[in-house]
């Protein structure tokens, strides 16, 4: 093909923008998983022939049409529960849209393209797609907080090759995909398929057949009897929630919900779902402490906790506490900037009311906390966002009989972002090879099975309580004991000794 017909001018920055968009569309919900490796395919062609300075601008526009229209639900956030007007939320949509593509598609493209000046070999432009591709994922799931979204290997779910996920973890289902897409890449631009070409198809061939192989390896086992549970879904409108006035309408909608369901060994309500600081809120929890432990239940809810640091500071923490039969405390690690806490404050704070959310002066929890106990099992606590991150969900795994995460994805409205949302903590039961129960306020409230499998779900927008039979598990996935840093240092490290720099470069 052509050298420049992938190269001129805006057609090609539409092109990109137009790609980047493309590949959304293989995440939930439309789960089409071949889009991203198309998606892939034409960025590698659109940066193949192009310098540094060029490659910088044309990974900007891809990460602009990728993060604008996979995180599209931003706007929801600032415009309907911000206040922000329709023109501001879309500009600030927009920034938090570009900064994204900044900081991480086009610091990728600039390496990739610098790689290729120094070494033009035809292994090093497949291979080092793929490593720097991967490495940019993960520097999003720590830079800045981090915001590890739209990961490639999301896309692998629901595929035979999702084998690899308990193994590799998302990275590695990523690297695959990728490769898929640089290698069909390849063969588009090429005229005559190459024996480097051949060869890396064919060992992306069996990496794909492995993964099918390593599906039907079981990693984990029950440990003990099914668990019968419940998870509350009470769709508290967001514009109530934290008003004070509307606190008994909904703790009555949660016992409600909760009054036919007290024969579950665990009962789950969502994030917040008590919208009032825990020791404020001792005497009510009491008597549901009281009431689980007569009907032998542990009793998990979501609720703010206020705790008294050294030197009498006062700190605030999203929080879960678990009641009846079960036991403790956990504080949220892993916060959303600006809907728990505000970067920038001293200088953002009043400027406009998305900057001034309902809760959104959190503490960060600390690492290494305990998991909570429910009966005699432990549960592995994760609070909305926290679940995207797949380190901090292994470190926990590795530990627990079952993973519970709770959310409010309220926030994000009748947008993707629930199903996106969803997406990613089926991919931790599936990395961890632990049943994964997930109560959230408005949806999706759902049950996922060791294998990533949705067992039942909630419709949207509408109270109920999902009722649903799962195991403790025992034995370790690979991922679960070691985590994504095998993987990493693999993919550097075979980047590294397959690159000839030239001296003096």
């Amino acid at each position: 093909m052509p050298r420049g017909s992938w190269q001129g001018g805006w057609r090609a920055q539409t092109l990109a923008l137009a790609s980047g968009a493309l590949a959304v569309g293989g995440f939930s919900p439309l789960d089409l998983w071949p889009l991203p490796l198309l998606s892939s395919a034409l960025l590698y062609l659109l940066l193949y022939p192009l310098s540094p300075r060029q490659a910088l601008w044309r990974g900007t526009a891809y990460g602009l049409g990728l993060f604008g229209a996979g995180t599209s639900w931003v706007y929801v956030s600032i415009h309907q529960f911000g206040a922000a007007s329709v023109p501001l939320a879309s500009v600030l949509t927009l920034l938090f849209c570009l900064g994204m593509a900044l900081l991480f598609i086009a610091p990728f493209a600039w390496c990739y393209a610098r790689l290729r000046q120094h070494c033009a070999a035809q292994r090093i432009a497949l291979l080092g797609f793929v490593v720097l591709w991967v490495l940019a994922e993960w520097s999003r799931s720590w830079l800045f907080t981090g915001f590890p979204w739209l990961l490639w290997g999301y896309a692998l779910l629901d595929t035979p090759v999702s084998g690899w996920a308990p193994v590799s973890g998302v990275y590695g289902l990523s690297a695959l995909l990728v490769a898929g897409g640089a290698l069909l890449g390849e063969w588009i631009r090429q005229r005559t398929p190459s024996r480097v070409l051949i060869v890396g198809s064919l060992g992306w061939g069996a990496l794909v057949g492995g993964g099918v192989l390593l599906g039907l390896h079981p990693w984990s086992q029950p440990s003990a009897p099914a668990l019968k549970v419940a998870l509350i879904q009470p769709a508290i409108p967001q514009q109530m929630k934290w008003n004070q006035a509307f606190l008994d309408n909904t703790l009555r909608r949660l016992e409600a919900l909760t009054a036919d369901h007290w024969d579950a060994d665990l009962v789950v309500w969502p994030e917040n779902a008590i919208p009032a600081l825990q020791h404020r809120m001792q005497p009510y929890l009491e008597q549901l402490s009281s009431h689980a432990r007569s009907t032998q239940t542990s009793l998990v809810t979501g609720i703010p906790i206020y705790r008294q640091l050294e030197g009498g500071q006062a700190a605030f923490y999203n929080g879960i506490t678990s009641l009846g039969q079960g036991e403790g405390d956990y504080l949220k690690q892993q916060l959303v900037p600006f809907g728990e806490y505000v970067p920038l404050q001293s200088l953002l704070r009043g400027l406009i009311a998305f900057f001034d959310l309902p809760m959104s002066d959190f503490a960060r929890g600390p690492a290494d906390q305990p998991l909570l106990r429910a009966g005699a099992y432990q549960l592995a606590p994760l609070i909305c966002y926290e679940v995207v991150y797949p380190d901090l969900v292994a470190g926990m795994g590795a530990k627990a009989d079952l993973l519970l995460t709770i959310s409010n994805d309220t926030w994000f409205g009748a947008s993707i972002g629930p199903h996106q949302h969803l997406q990613m903590a089926r991919m931790r039961a599936l990395e961890n090879g632990r049943y994964l129960i997930r109560a959230t306020n408005d949806g999706v409230t759902a049950v996922v099975d060791p294998q990533g499998a949705l067992l039942a779900e909630l419709p949207q927008f509408e109270p109920g309580a999902l009722r649903a039979s799962v195991f403790p598990m025992t034995g370790n996935t690979p991922f679960s004991t070691t985590g994504s840093w095998p993987l990493l240092v693999l993919l550097l490290l075979s980047l590294l000794l397959s690159t000839p720099f030239r001296r003096g470069s």
